[in-house]
């Protein structure tokens, strides 16, 4: 379970960081609003996908609600899912 939970929150962190630095300047900058429209479609399924993993990995694995708090909260910044999947890989060895 723990497996899979990582692999969407990376999955949905490198959706989130597309959707920011690719998606966003060719709207904004090439007038290309279509870029934001798919990324952003594909991105929301994927971070609907992470959020019911995240529900399930919290019944499973007891977490705390400061801990699902802090993954939500990370999940809308840059960078910082990946620095919290180390942790994890940490916590939990394969």
């Amino acid at each position: 379970m723990i497996n899979l939970y990582r692999k969407t929150a990376l999955i949905e962190g490198v959706s989130y960081l597309i959707l920011l630095f690719i998606a966003m300047p060719m709207k904004y900058f090439f007038d290309i609003p279509e870029a934001v429209k798919y990324f952003g479609w594909i991105h929301g399924i994927l971070f609907l996908v992470f959020f019911v993993f995240l529900i399930l990995a919290w019944i499973k694995y007891r977490w705390s609600i400061f801990r699902i708090a802090l993954y939500l909260i990370a999940s809308v910044l840059p960078f910082v899912p990946f620095i919290l999947d180390k942790k994890l890989e940490k916590e939990y060895p394969q």
